[in-house]
């Protein structure tokens, strides 16, 4: 029976043994009926690049600087010239201003919550209200709404693919106290609709999280104690509990080595569909060699930077190229970009270069791949900080607005959309949500406006919540 509905009166807006028995486990659910995709005419995207910048990056000191401001509000940062005339962004991202011609900026995005926890709920559900029962210390629950990639997936799961349609990488967002954030596993729809998390970062003392230099806040010198940027990676798929690769990345060839018995093997047991795709995953190369970024080619690693910010987007970019849905990245440890202390002093030694240099080779190789037209790049943290600096040369927490970097999908590039006021401290032209975020993207998929989700008691419910931000395109 078909569980994606489309009714017109509804609301819009490893180890390596247990790798090798892949067959046992099933990929992708259960079979349902197909789901006709018919995306807006305005976006060319086909796949989605999601970057979460965990913590809430300080859109004051980055891409809506206000430098007529009082000393205490427009902070040590000067804007410099970009690209686009008339559009200036912080001094320490010189090559991104080199590229504003490619990508949009949306500066009047709001989170509703100046609260981790629910503002990560919000942002990465793609819906602003509350589930009945929900308690943002208890995660992950199945009493929260599903992630965008659970819904992803959820609409995707009939595709006739061996790749899954929803991937997360490096790590999962996890606070210091190991408590996850609410919003990013299947919740109401149930494990059968839950995306691939791949944990795949070395693990350091200072918790988890893709920081690109480990850093303490109020401390200058600390070093990560991992010997490479990525270990073991941990692929968790639906149905059936968790299935892991505690593979290294260097041992891939041994299932190189091993792609024939494998794909022999599925033939003569007559293993059904959900097995088979399970092992043309790990059989095909693309998909393979996506997680093999450390072995890149020096330039490319120089490009991107041999950090974990770096590699996970350049992961991201080849899961891209492998015909992946939809893909999330999550720069930092959950406090990276939370910059309560030394907020100039850390996003200038320790934060924005990284995601400067990242992001610009990830817009690169999306361009001259021929990629970028048809793969809607986002980049966003769940809030923005406060207006005022504090005691502590910090910014707090500030859920009225944020500023959204756009790129690719059909997105017009040196395009600034929304406005705020002379304090960057709320929207004054074009208010948006996070539920517009998550229709931008379900409509650069090609989900229906008017499609629904069941959840595990069967009740309906819609993907959009609000309209698609079309000035964009």
């Amino acid at each position: 029976m078909s569980r994606i509905h489309d009714h017109s009166h509804c609301r819009c807006g490893i180890e390596r043994r247990t790798m090798l028995k892949a067959g046992a486990i099933g990929l992708m659910g259960p079979t349902l009926s197909q789901l006709p995709l018919a995306g807006s005419e305005a976006t060319k995207a086909k796949r989605v690049l999601f970057v979460f910048l965990t913590g809430g990056l300080s859109h004051q000191d980055s891409f809506d600087m206000k430098p007529l401001a009082p000393s205490d509000v427009r902070g040590e940062f000067i804007p410099v010239a970009t690209a686009t005339p008339g559009l200036r962004i912080c001094e320490h991202l010189p090559k991104l201003a080199a590229r504003t011609n490619d990508y949009a900026l949306v500066r009047s995005i709001g989170t509703d919550s100046s609260g981790h926890e629910l503002a990560c709920h919000m942002l990465l559900t793609g819906r602003l209200d509350l589930p009945p029962g929900l308690n943002v210390r208890d995660a992950p629950s199945p009493n929260e709404w599903p992630s965008f990639l659970s819904q992803v997936t959820y609409a995707f799961q009939d595709r006739r693919t061996h790749l899954p349609p929803a991937v997360v990488l490096p790590q999962p967002s996890v606070n210091e106290a190991a408590r996850v954030r609410p919003g990013q596993y299947a919740g109401r729809l149930g494990p059968a609709y839950e995306a691939w998390h791949i944990d795949i970062a070395s693990k350091c003392p200072l918790g988890n999280g893709a920081c690109p230099n480990c850093f303490r806040f109020d401390d200058d010198h600390f070093d990560h104690v991992a010997p490479t940027v990525f270990e073991t990676p941990m692929l968790t798929l639906p149905e059936g509990g968790r299935f892991r690769l505690n593979n290294r990345v260097g041992l891939l060839s041994e299932i190189e080595r091993q792609q024939r018995s494998l794909e022999a093997r599925a033939e003569v047991t007559k293993l059904d569909r959900q097995r088979q795709q399970a092992i043309s995953v790990l059989a095909d190369p693309a998909t393979r060699g996506a997680f093999d970024v450390e072995n890149a080619d020096p330039a490319t690693i120089e490009r991107y930077g041999h950090n974990k910010f770096g590699l996970s987007l350049l992961m991201g970019f080849r899961l891209i190229q492998a015909g992946v849905n939809l893909v999330q990245v999550n720069l930092g440890k959950n406090s990276s970009w939370d910059t309560h202390r030394r907020n100039f002093v850390n996003l200038k030694r320790n934060l924005l270069p990284y995601l400067d240099q990242s992001v610009s080779a990830l817009l690169d190789d999306l361009k001259q791949s021929g990629l970028l037209e048809s793969t809607l790049v986002i980049v966003t943290g769940e809030f923005g900080r406060t207006p005022k600096i504090n005691k502590d040369a910090g910014r707090d927490h500030w859920g009225p607005v944020m500023t959204s970097l756009f790129a690719g999908g059909g997105v017009r590039g040196g395009n600034v959309i929304g406005a705020t006021d002379a304090l960057s401290a709320y929207p004054v032209e074009d208010k948006y949500t996070v539920e517009n975020i998550a229709a931008t993207m379900f409509d650069s998929l090609g989900i229906p406006k008017h499609a629904q989700w069941e959840d595990v008691d069967r009740r309906p419910h819609e993907f959009y919540r609000a309209n698609p931000i079309d000035k964009l395109f």
